[in-house]
């Protein structure tokens, strides 16, 4: 196993944060401006953020003028609430961010960024970050206690090395989720292609008659949700499991897709649950303007927080699926739920929602082309876990010298 020289990180590179932006700069459209919260999206993966805040173009060129902005290879670091996420700025980036919520590592000496990312993900580096946190009710790190850190510190050459195939990985991870996310834009499309506009595969050919919801094509109707659709509430008792099980919080459901792609395992639960079936549809209830819908790729268990959706027919389950995951519903959701602090989304008022229904034959159509790429999005789900593993599997071996990747070696 290698023996690497001891560095403090304040002899590495500036760790800083940056200047105070107030709430009368915020606009609605302009330059992004990210908290911890964006960071730490970017840090899980996701292609894109959820950032509701924005500088105009001109505060930014004059913050970027006189005390600089983030610059390819400068590294962020969420250090209030949720710690430890760590984001590489990329060629493409331009944004500036929330002082206090993150740190800012930049004009590095003798220390590769990417090297350092993937060392803060590693035990050693989150050992250390523990030495930095501070604070009872709220976690934070402070730039004082961040200098300090100590790093064992390979020469640059296996620094370069062991950043070039940890990323490897990270590339083929991006791949897969690009590849999901261009399948999930092209579910969302083929359903208003074929359900709102109504041009579906031979469409030329059929009139069009009056309903409820205007113009639809002869021999389609208008029916409630509920006749396609059923919640499912297979109710579990708190407490102890005769085996682990996945369980899917709210939490692990993502924003605006259909892929679940994060869970964990449990034995014991601390309150009631509700189980699903694979195929079926999970939905948030709580807060539904978050858009979290997502398809079971297992059998499990849920938070009772989550509407358990199943297709009554099999040929109307890409419908279904397309139905409840798309914006237009989600609105619905939204605007029918129940409580302000806390609004919640209600299945005995959503499956009152109507819905476009096409003949049994155009059902099947659809069902046929939706269908695979489901399939294939959970496959590259599985496919991502699977890269995650081994990658974690490495870091650690890569990070003590224990796999020997010098160069001159």
């Amino acid at each position: 196993m290698a023996t690497w020289p001891v560095k403090r990180m304040d002899e590495l590179c500036e760790i800083t944060s940056s200047k105070r932006i107030f709430a009368a700069d915020y606009v609605s459209e302009g330059v992004p401006f990210y908290r911890g919260r964006e960071i730490t999206e970017k840090y899980k993966g996701n292609l894109d953020v959820s950032t509701e805040l924005f500088i105009t173009e001109e505060k930014f060129r004059e913050i970027d003028r006189k005390f600089g902005a983030p610059r390819q290879g400068d590294l962020l670091l969420t250090s209030v609430g949720t710690l430890g996420s760590v984001y590489v700025v990329k060629p493409s980036d331009r944004f500036y961010f929330k002082d206090g919520n993150l740190t800012w590592f930049r004009n590095f000496k003798g220390l590769n960024s990417q090297f350092l990312y993937y060392w803060i993900g590693s035990p050693q580096g989150k050992a250390e970050l523990k030495k930095c946190t501070i604070g009872s009710s709220q976690s934070a790190f402070t730039i004082v206690l961040l200098k300090g850190i100590e790093i064992e510190l390979p020469p640059p050459a296996v620094q370069q090395r062991i950043a070039d195939i940890l990323s490897a990985y990270d590339e083929l991870i991006e791949n897969s989720q690009r590849r999901i996310k261009t399948l999930e834009s092209m579910v969302r499309a083929l359903y208003r292609e074929w359900f709102v506009h109504f041009r579906f595969p031979g469409h030329e050919s059929i009139p069009r008659i009056t309903s409820s919801l205007g113009e639809i094509p002869q021999g389609w109707e208008v029916r409630k949700l509920g006749n396609l659709a059923e919640e499912m509430r297979r109710n579990v008792r708190k407490g102890k499991l005769e085996e682990e099980q996945p369980y899917v919080g709210l939490e692990h459901i993502p924003r605006r897709s259909l892929t679940l792609d994060a869970w964990e395992e449990t034995n014991e639960l601390g309150s009631n649950k509700l189980e699903f079936k694979k195929g079926e549809i999970l939905f948030g209830k709580i807060r539904p303007y978050f858009h979290k819908v997502s398809i079971a790729p297992f059998d499990g268990l849920c938070s009772a927080d989550t509407i358990v959706i199943r297709a009554r027919q099999l040929e109307y389950y890409a419908i279904v699926v397309s139905c409840v995951s798309s914006d237009e519903f989600v609105a619905h959701a939204t605007a029918t739920s129940n409580g302000s602090k806390m609004p919640r989304a209600n299945w005995h008022v959503l499956e009152e929602y109507p819905v476009v229904i096409p003949t049994v034959e155009v059902a099947r159509q659809f069902s046929a082309v939706i269908e695979p790429s489901i399939r294939q999005m959970q496959a590259l789900v599985f496919q991502t876990i699977n890269l995650r593993r081994t990658r974690d599997l490495l870091l650690p071996r890569l990070l003590s010298g224990q796999i020997n990747v010098d160069p001159s070696a």
